[in-house]
């Protein structure tokens, strides 16, 4: 490997750098809601170069966690209630599909991954990290977000997947941010009883049941968030 070529890996790890902290900072609404994002801070804040982190802002706003304004720079993206309602809704369409065809195309290896999945999920406390460390709470939000997506794994659609995967990424920031307000949003009884009804239908291949509990579990998470975040808001 020559030099230039070593310089471009190295910017390209850093830029990967960049883009995690920022981007697990604002799921983790540690970074808010319209916060401006000044490049020159950022950098001082993850101790990566000024260009890397320019690099990763631009990433993250095509996947809609960061907005770009002319003139103005880089901010965190803006939250509201309708926005949470269209989420959830288009979550649920995409979802469904995606766990029918998943469903129809299962496998018993499919199935024995699922349930490690479901295992490793449930074996992990869910708690605010005041209480137990971000690593903690960083780890329930891994294996939540590998139980859902193992959900719908074998649906045949690279592309269903990507977007599939990115909702569930915004859905995890409503989540934070909420449970910041209302730390009791985080603890909603039966979250887990609703992951195990899910696994039993996957498993028994039952799409119309699965599907329609799948519906139901996303309808009764977005309830937790209202009054907390505002309808009207940017």
């Amino acid at each position: 490997m020559n030099a230039t070529d070593k310089a471009l890996g190295d910017a390209k790890t850093l830029s990967e750098k960049a883009h995690e902290c920022i981007r697990r900072d604002i799921l983790n609404g540690e970074l808010f809601p319209g916060e401006k994002l000044h490049i020159e801070a950022i950098s001082d804040r993850y101790g990566i170069g000024i260009a890397p982190v320019r690099d990763a802002l631009n990433r993250l706003s095509s996947e809609g966690l960061v907005e770009r304004k002319s003139q103005r720079g880089f901010f965190v993206a803006g939250i509201s209630m309708t926005a949470l309602e269209d989420l959830v809704k288009t979550r649920i369409w995409l979802e469904t599909l995606a766990l029918r065809e998943s469903i129809r195309n299962a496998t018993e290896d499919w199935e024995e991954q699922l349930v490690l999945a479901y295992h490793r999920l449930a074996r992990t406390h869910r708690r605010l990290p005041a209480e137990a460390g971000r690593e903690l709470s960083e780890e329930w939000e891994l294996r939540h977000k590998e139980f859902h997506m193992l959900l719908l794994d074998r649906c045949g659609s690279s592309w269903l997947l990507g977007f599939c995967s990115t909702m569930m990424d915004q859905a995890v920031r409503y989540r934070s941010l909420s449970m910041n307000v209302h730390p009791s949003i985080q603890r909603r009884e039966g979250a887990a009883a609703e992951h195990q009804a899910l696994l039993n239908a996957a498993i028994d291949r039952d799409a119309e049941r699965a599907c329609g509990l799948l519906a139901d579990h996303y309808t009764t998470t977005l309830e937790g968030p209202r009054g907390v975040i505002e309808q009207d808001r940017a």
